[in-house]
C-alpha cells in the first residue's frame, strides 16, 4: 500500500486527511502488535506506514491544508 505522491495529489483534503487517520491507526496497530511480542507481518510494513504519513503531511503543507 505504498502512497506516491502523484496519488496523494489527486486526493481532495478531505480525502487526505480521512487517508492520515486510517494510516495513523494503522501505525498505531502496528506499534502494538510489536510492542507484544509479535512481529508484523511484513518486516518494513511500519516503515512504509511512516513514509505514507510524512509524504501525505507534506503535500497537505505544500497546499496549505491544516492538520
Amino acid at each position: 500500500m505504498v502512497l506516491k505522491a502523484k496519488e496523494i495529489r489527486e486526493f481532495t483534503p478531505e480525502e487526505r486527511i480521512e487517508k492520515l487517520k486510517e494510516l495513523k491507526e494503522e501505525l498505531m496497530h502496528e506499534r502494538g502488535v510489536s510492542a507484544m511480542g509479535g512481529s508484523p507481518p511484513s518486516p518494513g510494513k511500519i516503515r512504509q506506514i511512516r513514509t505514507s504519513i510524512a509524504r501525505i503531511l507534506t503535500i497537505m503543507q505544500e497546499e496549505g491544508e491544516n492538520k
